[in-house]
């Protein structure tokens, strides 16, 4: 029998360390093709979603232009970021702006992707008539989809005995932010209505604060029904509400043509037992021209296929449970991402919104 060694122990270490190390790689091995099996069936999907991200040049981010805090605006831009995070994995930051007027320039200026605007400082910013455009026209603006109707209507204190318009002559009044639809409006309504107003330019939240603080005993505003700042104050206190018709809404309609007639359902407020007459505009959302059509597309769709969620957010997004109800904009340029999505379901839309970039694709 052979003798064993120091030696041949040696040698077997070295022979057994070997195909230990062997082995180890082997296991190894099996292990990286699993993890990369298991990379396949779940990391798979997620690629193609990348690049296609990537190649359609979606943003990852929009800022949201809204109005100020208290009106209708904010919480519907709330609503909008939810929806973009839920839908289309777009993350979104939601700013408060003076409003409309604002919302125009900041579109214009590339300050903000998404944003919302009523028809008069649409149409007035598009075709550059407004005084606050200086003469220069925003027509790189676009509208994308319909939110609702803001009427507009007053308030009071009721122990100041004030229950309709002519009863403001003369008196200090809330008008909204500098830049909104109230701000801008409601300041040419009560010089046409010669009523001689002290307008204080404020945020809804504000100026319902200065109420019921004493500081404020009329207000005027607004924006989609019901209005925060309208059941803020009268949980507190007894207010009288009222809007305009007759002859003073003749004369408002005659020098406005981008307002219309509108009547304020009794039991919108708990303040309110009958049916109001007013007037009112039309909102709508926009952005750049510039901003990728198939993300506008995708924006659009979402928005009308889950219509609930938006009016979830606020009851004022009940108007736009019909898509039609995107011609309630005559003559506005939209952008091509809407029109295709708004052909596609079949609405005929009118020549004039038609943008000079539009391609019939």
């Amino acid at each position: 029998m052979q003798k064993v060694t120091l030696n041949m122990y040696r040698q077997w270490d070295k022979i057994f360390f070997v195909v230990l190390f062997g082995l180890a790689l082997v296991a190894l091995a099996a292990c990286g093709n699993q993890a990369g099996d298991a990379s396949n069936e779940t990391g798979g999907e997620e690629a193609p979603e990348e690049a296609n991200a990537e190649e359609r040049d979606y943003p990852t981010t929009v800022t949201i232009g809204t109005a100020s805090q208290g009106g209708t605006y904010y919480i519907f831009g709330g609503g909008l970021a939810n929806l973009l995070e839920e839908h289309l994995g777009v993350t979104s930051n939601v700013e408060v702006t003076g409003g409309p007027v604002h919302n125009m320039q900041l579109i214009q200026s590339g300050d903000q992707e998404l944003g919302m605007v009523t028809t008069g400082p649409a149409y007035e910013g598009v075709t550059g008539t407004g005084e606050w455009t200086g003469g220069e026209k925003l027509d790189d603006v676009r509208i994308t989809f319909p939110m609702y109707s803001t009427p507009f209507h007053w308030w009071a204190l009721a122990d100041s005995g004030v229950t309709d318009l002519s009863g403001i002559e003369g008196q200090r009044v809330g008008v909204g932010p500098a830049g909104g639809t109230s701000g801008t409006y409601l300041p040419m309504i009560h010089e046409l209505l010669e009523l001689n107003t002290e307008d204080v330019q404020a945020g809804a939240s504000d100026m319902a604060s200065q109420m019921l603080d004493g500081q404020l005993d009329y207000i005027g505003f607004a924006a989609g029904i019901p209005i925060a700042a309208v059941t803020e104050v009268e949980a507190q206190r007894e207010i009288n509400l009222f809007g305009v018709e007759g002859e003073q809404r003749d004369l408002i309609l005659e020098e406005f043509p981008f307002f219309y007639e509108y009547t304020i359902p009794a039991g919108t407020y708990d303040s309110l037992d009958d049916d109001l007459e007013t007037i009112a505009m039309y909102n709508f959302g926009i952005v750049h021209k510039d901003v990728n059509a198939d993300f506008v597309y995708d924006l659009v769709k979402a928005y009308h296929e889950n219509i609930e969620q938006m009016i979830d957010t606020h009851a004022s997004a009940k108007e736009a449970e019909d898509p039609e109800a995107i011609l309630n904009n005559k003559n506005l340029p939209m952008h091509p991402g809407a029109i295709r999505y708004y052909e596609e379901i079949g609405i005929k839309l009118p020549d004039e919104v038609y943008p000079p970039e539009w391609d019939g694709n």
